[in-house]
């Protein structure tokens, strides 16, 4: 093979390097993981070329670097960036009425292009919008990565009380869905984190056919993320959390997402805060992207910020709970490692989670974890059995499982030690992009012998009739 490949990833800030993980509500570990996986596969012998096609932002509020056309990656990796709607930066639930217009910017752009990509992988359900549509102008297979999907967050929204038309206003869910079941029905292949995401996510879904699926779980850069402590390392973290606690020596529960209602963070919070053997014991650190202050946030990073300082005040916990204000993607290795050096464990109290990269990042650094027992962590533990699931929605059953997390000794090292070597064992990009590679040309191998029988290939199936946008 000699694969020149499409990424599509509209949504939220992407560059080359030094990403900016939970600037915002639309930068987490999608963005991460698109990135690696580009880097990834450019540098195998099999790929030609990796486009990353993701949205030309100017606003003085946002860095330059995201007003670049065109930008390096690797060799054989670029970010192309193109301008729809405003120029100001938007967050994604606000872009579906300009993405008709990138369309047909791609669609031309590819035409006239002689790099035409022999795939096109679009990430979410707005680039799944565009790739429907890009992949039959140019007659090209598609591979569609919900990496989190309408139909399960509407569910746990409902779940966690908002109203119909509340989650409709605020997340545009029916476009999303639209665009997700359209993507499923035209999409070659779809790529799951887990086999849970496939048996009880995708299969919300009318258009989901199970014979499309293929589970491929994400990889963790190991060198980065590995056990090694430094004395630099340990001491900068320290400074970090030192404004925030009394005693730096205490066993810590760490979590790092984004501000977002779907993290659930304050609830994590309140479950700290109901245990008096927790806030004598240990300490609780939130790392919640970078801020300058939580008044120039986005209403629903402001709402959670809220709703835990109010946390921490009615559970009096200042000097137990460090929430710092910045970070760079270097420190977060040196974080995990930090908690795990002091016998911490990581926390990711989702309602949802596809798959939970995090946890392997944690994993492969010593920490164990206690997770939301929804989507991907389920089959995380039960490769590395390093730690506990639970109904996060519970607040008490959550708080027991903190404190048992924290009980046992010889569990804990038990649990770090398997999380280090089933990390290795079972996750890694080399992995991850081998069995990517493999199942494209495995594709490509049905697709010609199709062609020979006289079957037509599937992805050309309604090329004549573009679906009408939503």
């Amino acid at each position: 093979m000699s694969l020149k490949l499409l990424h599509l990833h509209l949504h939220g800030l992407i560059r080359s390097n030094n990403l900016e993980l939970g600037k915002d509500s639309d930068t987490g570990g999608q963005t991460q993981y698109v990135l690696e996986l580009v880097k990834s596969l450019a540098n195998t012998s099999e790929v030609a070329q990796v486009d990353l096609v993701t949205r030309l932002i100017k606003d003085r509020k946002v860095d330059p670097d995201y007003s670049k056309q065109e930008e390096f990656i690797v060799p054989g990796a670029k970010i192309l960036r193109f301008q729809f709607g405003p120029s100001k930066y938007l967050r994604k639930e606000l872009l579906w009425p300009y993405l008709d217009e990138l369309t047909q910017n791609l669609i031309c752009h590819y035409q006239k292009n002689e790099n035409k990509p022999s795939w096109i992988h679009a990430h979410y359900a707005d680039a799944a919008y565009v790739g429907v549509r890009l992949s039959q102008a140019l007659k090209l297979p598609l591979v569609f990565t919900g990496h989190s999907l309408g139909r399960e967050k509407k569910r746990k929204l409902l779940e966690a009380g908002l109203k119909t038309n509340q989650i409709e206003k605020l997340y545009f869910i029916s476009k999303r869905i639209n665009a997700e079941e359209e993507a499923l029905k035209y999409a070659d292949i779809v790529v799951t984190s887990t086999k849970q995401e496939s048996v009880y996510q995708y299969s919300q879904y009318f258009s989901f056919s199970s014979e499309k699926a293929k589970v491929i779980a994400p990889g963790v850069d190991h060198k980065k993320f590995h056990h090694i402590h430094s004395t630099t390392e340990t001491s900068e973290i320290d400074k970090m959390m030192l404004p925030f606690l009394k005693d730096l020596s205490k066993p810590s529960f760490l979590t790092i997402s984004r501000a977002v209602r779907r993290k659930n963070i304050p609830s994590l919070v309140e479950a700290f805060g109901r245990s008096e053997k927790l806030k004598r014991n240990t300490n609780l650190i939130l790392v919640l992207g970078c801020r300058e202050n939580t008044s120039k946030l986005d209403s629903q990073q402001r709402d959670v910020f809220q709703d835990i300082f109010e946390m921490i005040d009615k559970y009096n916990l200042y000097g137990k709970v460090a929430y710092p204000k910045k970070h760079s993607p270097d420190n977060i290795p040196g974080i995990y490692r930090w908690a795990a050096s002091r016998g911490g464990i990581f926390v990711n109290p989702a309602l949802t989670e596809p798959f939970g990269l995090t946890l392997l990042e944690a994993s492969s650094c010593g920490l164990p974890f206690i997770s939301t027992d929804d989507g991907g962590p389920k089959d995380i533990n039960l490769k590395c059995a390093n730690g506990l699931l639970v109904d996060v929605t519970d607040i008490n059953k959550l708080k027991f499982t903190l404190e048992k997390g924290i009980s046992n000794l010889a569990q804990w090292k038990l649990w770090s030690r398997n999380g280090i070597e089933g990390v290795h064992r079972h996750f890694s990009w080399n992995t991850h992009v081998r069995n990517y590679l493999s199942i494209m040309e495995g594709h490509s191998q049905k697709s010609i012998i199709d062609s020979s029988s006289g079957i037509k290939l599937s992805c050309l199936k309604g090329n004549s009739s573009l679906m009408k946008p939503h």
